[in-house]
């Protein structure tokens, strides 16, 4: 066990390990390891031969087992006042505890009642919780690693990426675009009027309207673009394969939704805030992440100097 979950460092591999050996402990026809993503959400790591629709129930097991800190065992998990989840399975599940605490669950299900409950005596369930300390540590110590990675490129006030992991995506979709011969975009995105939030409001409701902010943005882009915080009020999106009109129309959903959000509601305010949006393309204006920066850097700075709340193409076609 210790061999097999020391080979990687990748959280869902070393989940993978720890199911196929638990198989052969254990003949249950599925398997999971469940253990929390970056935001702390529980959700199945690794798993095989789980039966479809199962996925809630076993994460309600591994809710019980983490909290508890012991096995959990049921003939018919239907009748387990234990697990809301009305499903009907034989179970046994264990906690992934190291360092005194439950970092997951390992949840072994078979989707057929049993007469009776498995039996796992004391010197049984020690043995199965020594075997799966150090897979305990491994899955720990990955997940650490994972929680690093993602702190060192994102933005502390946001959870946006922050202007160093936005400069590597840009050149590295840069080079691919380049090699390729495909088109890459990219957003500037400014707050107008965001020094008066500030000395109207104080500093933490500028805190405050920089989060909502960047969670309209978040949810104007789209699952392949990168969202970052460039720096103070300012922020950036990079566009993988996309030409200047897709571009533009992300952008303009981006500005439209600004426009409609009232910030710091929350607070009793209605806050009205717009932004500024520049858009460049490469290879149309530029050659490079800097020239593509400083383009849609310049973009957008024209719509400022025009009065604001509006989006400006670097290279717009002669009809628009």
């Amino acid at each position: 066990m210790v061999r097999a979950v020391n080979i990687t460092l990748e959280p869902a591999e070393i989940a993978g390990l720890i199911v196929q050996r638990a198989a052969t402990w254990v003949p249950a026809s599925g398997w999971a390891v469940v253990g929390a993503d970056l935001s702390g959400r529980l959700l199945i790591l690794g798993a095989r031969g789980l039966p479809p629709g199962t996925e809630p129930a076993v994460n309600q097991i591994a809710v019980w087992v983490m909290q508890k800190g012991e096995a959990f065992v049921t003939a018919d998990l239907r009748a387990d006042p234990r697990v809301p989840e009305q499903v009907t399975a034989t179970v046994v599940a264990f906690p992934l505890s190291c360092r005194g605490r439950s970092v997951g669950a390992l949840v072994g299900l078979d989707p057929l009642p049993s007469t009776r409950a498995p039996h796992l005596g004391p010197r049984l369930q020690r043995a199965i919780m020594l075997l799966l300390e150090p897979a305990a540590v491994a899955l720990d110590n990955s997940l650490h690693l994972r929680r690093a990675e993602a702190l060192s490129v994102t933005d502390d006030l946001t959870g946006l990426y922050n202007s160093r992991y936005l400069n590597q995506v840009l050149r590295r979709e840069t080079m691919r675009a380049s090699r390729n011969g495909r088109p890459l975009s990219l957003l500037f995105i400014d707050l107008d009027g965001f020094k008066l939030v500030n000395d109207n409001h104080g500093h933490l409701s500028g805190s405050q309207a920089l989060v909502e902010a960047a969670a309209v943005i978040r949810r104007g882009a789209r699952e392949t673009d990168v969202v970052a915080r460039f720096g103070g009020d300012e922020f950036a999106l990079v566009l993988p394969d996309t030409g200047w009109e897709g571009a533009y129309a992300v952008g303009e959903r981006i500005r439209d939704r600004i426009a409609q959000h009232r910030f710091l509601a929350e607070k009793g305010l209605r806050v009205h805030l717009t932004v500024s949006v520049g858009v460049a393309t490469l290879p149309d204006v530029a050659a490079s992440a800097e020239e593509l920066l400083q383009a849609a850097d310049t973009a957008m700075y024209a719509v400022k100097g025009r009065g604001k709340n509006g989006i400006q193409s670097a290279a717009p076609p002669a009809d628009h």
